[in-house]
């Protein structure tokens, strides 16, 4: 069965942006021009991704009324004949099928997952946290997609991390998987955030995830663990003992736009690679007296 349907679970408070997040979504803040979660519904599409899953809380209207339509911005920029912003207003708009729910309580990633079962049903579907945002020649939801349609498992997304930074990670240990491109891995282990000298590898899960809708008895299951939180590993584990799980080790850039120093350095890169911005910046750049 194709992947037509993705979760972007976005009903956290952002406390590691306070206090530019005391009225508005972390996934709001901007990377150059465009919102965070922006970055990754674009992707999401490119993938062919069909409909698009927010699950959002109480303070996240500005993400709804980014994706809909603004009438009177439209009407405005028409009038002034700015047609190539009305024309990427009207592309914000027609991204995709958007639906919304809501998070009543903070439990946890995996929580956030459970909420969108009925909109999934019972059909494979990508996860994608828009604070991880990768930049690359193909989308790296659409990388992980097309292991699914090769393995028909769960497929997460890894990538190599220092071996002093395994343990701000979950953490895949495995086999290689022979043939294809080589990033295939069959994964028999899933260690969260393993302390130093303790993880089974130095391949880290990021925020890219095509899962079986199995995984959704396994997250009614899960015990709440530290801070009364579900966590999506613990189902992902306890969905190893039924089925395959795969790591891919997808090609491509990531920024953890969810820290303030992941967020500048993306800022900046997006910015320089941008053809009508990077020349510019990057000269302003050179020219700063560190």
């Amino acid at each position: 069965m194709r992947v037509r349907k993705a979760v972007f679970p976005a009903a956290g408070w952002g406390t590691r942006f306070l206090p530019a997040t005391k009225a508005q979504p972390k996934e709001m803040l901007p990377l150059v021009d465009k919102p965070v979660i922006q970055y990754a519904v674009e992707e999401a599409v490119a993938a062919g991704i069909e409909q698009v899953i927010i699950v959002t809380s109480s303070q996240k209207r500005a993400i709804e009324d980014h994706f809909d339509t603004n009438y009177e911005l439209e009407h405005l920029l028409e009038e002034r004949g700015e047609i190539e912003l009305l024309r990427q207003m009207r592309h914000i708009t027609d991204l995709a099928q958007i639906a919304y729910v809501r998070q009543k309580e903070q439990l946890g990633l995996g929580h956030a997952v459970l909420m969108a079962k009925e909109l999934v049903g019972h059909e494979p579907f990508a996860v994608i946290l828009s604070d991880d945002v990768v930049v690359g020649e193909q989308p790296c939801i659409g990388q992980l997609i097309h292991a699914y349609a090769q393995t028909h498992s769960s497929v997460v997304a890894v990538m190599e991390v220092p071996n002093e930074e395994t343990s701000r990670y979950g953490v895949i240990g495995g086999q290689r998987v022979d043939g294809g491109d080589g990033r295939l891995w069959k994964v028999d282990q899933l260690v969260e955030k393993p302390a130093p000298g303790y993880s089974p590898s130095n391949l880290a899960i990021i925020g890219r995830y095509v899962l079986t809708p199995k995984i959704f008895d396994k997250l009614e299951r899960t015990t709440h663990g530290a801070g009364g939180e579900i966590q999506l590993t613990d189902a992902i584990q306890a969905l190893m003992e039924e089925q395959a799980v795969y790591g891919y080790e997808f090609d491509g850039t990531r920024y953890d736009a969810g820290t303030t120093m992941g967020w500048l350095k993306a800022s900046v890169e997006l910015a320089l690679a941008r053809p009508d911005l990077g020349e510019e910046f990057g000269a302003y750049l050179r020219g700063l007296d560190f």
